[in-house]
């Protein structure tokens, strides 16, 4: 009697379960979604987003807002989570093809039985890499405001000769052979996974590693604009993921790149000659 009542059951898993891009592409949408409104709602943050967005200044105008909060173990780890859900909300939505196609090719190889599970580990695997990232975006931002070169609750550089510094050294890593090696690794998600692909879950996680490494190896120079137009500026959030997107979405737009850099370094140039 269980038996036989258990079919219907054991069915129904096997239906959804084959419905694996669902799965993968509902898991990517929400991951974004709720790291979004993480990231807008400033959980842990003295304030949001909104209001941090709306108190923004000028490039590398200092702002009087009081003694920043002290560097406890708990404002580390809540800086660190702020650093790594916003990463998660601007770069998950440039990467999913990149998922879909991984999803694509384990529903048709032998590990097809597994392949929303596999397909979840190189989300996680791609996640990693932004996560050793925002750790060491966290360190910049603690050394930052150690020797006051950054505001506390805005977190932006107050010095217009380093904002445009930071400028600059973007600019000139967008025009460096390094960047565009790793983006053309971005812009072909198919010859990556051809070069890459590995069995199993830890295959899958390697791989989603790698991939986030190529990726974070592409953008990191672009990140660090956060703190020129501030980490939590909601307009310097948005154009960045856009951008970001734009230029590993669209790899015929060769010209995108260098164009880039080249108005970052003049950016850069015109911030720091207005001292003078």
């Amino acid at each position: 009697m269980s038996k036989t009542s258990n079919l219907p059951r054991a069915g129904a898993v096997e239906r959804i379960l084959r419905k694996d891009k669902v799965i993968v592409l509902g898991c990517v949408v929400l991951l974004v979604l709720g790291a979004g409104w993480y990231t807008i709602a400033g959980i842990g943050m003295t304030m949001s987003a909104v209001e941090m967005t709306g108190m923004a200044g000028p490039i590398g105008a200092p702002m009087q807002m009081g003694d920043p909060p002290s560097w406890s173990l708990f404002h580390c780890v809540m800086i660190f989570f702020m650093w790594w859900v916003m990463m998660i909300a601007m770069m998950t939505p440039s990467a999913a093809p990149t998922v879909l196609l991984f999803s694509a090719i384990k529903r048709v190889g032998p590990e097809k039985d597994r392949t929303a599970l596999f397909s979840l580990c190189f989300l996680f695997g791609y996640l990693i890499a932004w996560a050793a990232f925002s750790l060491a975006a966290t360190g910049a931002q603690w050394g930052f405001e150690k020797i006051g070169l950054s505001d506390g609750p805005m977190m932006t550089i107050r010095s217009r000769i380093f904002a445009g510094l930071v400028l600059i050294a973007a600019g000139a890593y967008q025009l460096s052979g390094f960047k565009n090696a790793c983006l053309r690794h971005c812009q072909s998600p198919a010859q990556f996974l051809a070069d890459h692909n590995r069995p199993g879950w830890s295959g899958a996680l390697r791989t989603g590693a790698l991939h986030g490494s190529y990726c974070l190896g592409c953008c990191w120079a672009l990140m660090l604009l956060l703190f020129v137009g501030g980490i939590m500026n909601l307009y310097w959030i948005v154009a960045v993921a856009g951008y970001v997107a734009i230029e590993k979405l669209m790899p015929r737009a060769q010209w995108l790149v260098p164009t880039s850099g080249a108005a970052l370094i003049g950016a850069g140039v015109w911030v720091i000659a207005t001292l003078f």
